[in-house]
């Protein structure tokens, strides 16, 4: 039996800059290319209609990255909690598909520390992005599956919850994908057994927020002007709200230190690796990527020639494996 559908959805985009954020909103709310600008270090709020249900996204700015400091990181996750009060429904967190999950796994960690380890478990669904490189008979689970280990464990820890919005020729129209996004919600909140995520600092927020707004409605009255605009009067409340009393040090114990020079240049390794490896035909990408591991983690000219071999190898056996089956 399917779960109801509600008639109003809120979602939290959150991930990196450059991880598909605003073209997730644009999809979702079926925006134009030129629509919900977003900016990557400020938080915005964006409210339309999907699959004939209102859907209200707030797309989260890059609190988790290493280059954002403290005061910085307390500003917008104030801003994030105020502006998805009292709780939205499911957070998404967009996860290019080409790249390392390091930054991803940092910010799951956060959620867990500020909002309770059950928002992950519970309430969160990872959305893969940068997913057009895939071939059309490479699916996305055996993907996972056979290359990207990490990304595996980033989805166990997210319920085992995923999906993309992104679609190729001959597969799900955009409304489609859309429409089993939000199916996938109703289904997040009918296993969770609330009306919508929650958890006492999010209480918090929300009282502040209404004891704001009937300050505003005070105010207005006395100033005779309209206070009948409530979601205006909404909106002015919750951009009203100051930093959130927030323990960003507890948040991020590392965050005054530096990254380490040897953890940077790896991962600068591995894009530029992964980003060579995503031009190959699916047939040799494999064994490409294979061989150059063994040569970066080998490591010198022995590395080098080492990987070389397994890489065209490895290559060869998979090009007559598939002769003999043509």
């Amino acid at each position: 039996m399917s779960a109801p559908s509600l008639s109003e959805i809120r979602l939290v985009v959150l991930g990196r800059s450059g991880a598909g954020k605003s073209a997730t909103v644009r999809t979702i709310l079926g925006l134009q290319q030129d629509s919900a600008a977003l900016r990557h270090d400020e938080c915005s709020k964006h409210t339309g209609q999907a699959a004939g249900r209102q859907v209200t996204i707030v797309s989260s700015s890059d609190w988790f990255g290493s280059g954002c400091i403290p005061e910085d990181r307390r500003r917008q996750l104030s801003s994030l909690l105020a502006l998805s009060s009292p709780g939205p429904h499911v957070f998404l967190l967009c996860v290019p598909l080409n790249q390392p999950a390091d930054g991803e796994a940092k910010a799951v960690d956060v959620l867990e520390k500020l909002l309770g380890p059950a928002v992950v478990q519970n309430n969160t669904m990872v959305m893969f992005t940068n997913t057009e490189e895939l071939d059309q008979e490479e699916g996305l689970e055996d993907y996972l599956l056979t290359w990207r280990k990490d990304l595996t464990e980033l989805v166990r820890r997210c319920g085992d919850r995923y999906h993309t919005l992104e679609t190729q020729p001959g597969r799900a129209e955009p409304e489609e994908v859309v429409q089993e996004l939000l199916d996938k919600v109703d289904e997040v909140v009918k296993e969770s057994g609330a009306e919508h995520f929650s958890c006492q600092l999010y209480q918090d927020t929300e009282e502040q927020i209404q004891t704001r707004q009937r300050e505003i409605i005070r105010q207005r009255q006395a100033d005779g002007v309209d206070s009948e605009d409530l979601e205006g009067v909404r909106r002015e409340a919750e951009s009203s709200i100051g930093d959130l009393d927030l323990d960003i040090n507890a948040l991020f114990p590392c965050s005054d230190m530096p990254v380490s020079p040897a953890r940077s240049f790896l991962r600068g390794l591995w894009e530029m690796l992964t980003g060579w490896v995503w031009k190959l035909p699916k047939l040799v990408r494999g064994e490409a990527l294979l061989g150059a591991l063994v040569g970066l983690f080998v490591g010198g000219p022995v590395g080098g020639a080492v990987g070389a071999t397994v890489g065209s190898v490895a290559t060869e056996v998979g090009r007559r494996k598939t002769q003999k089956t043509k």
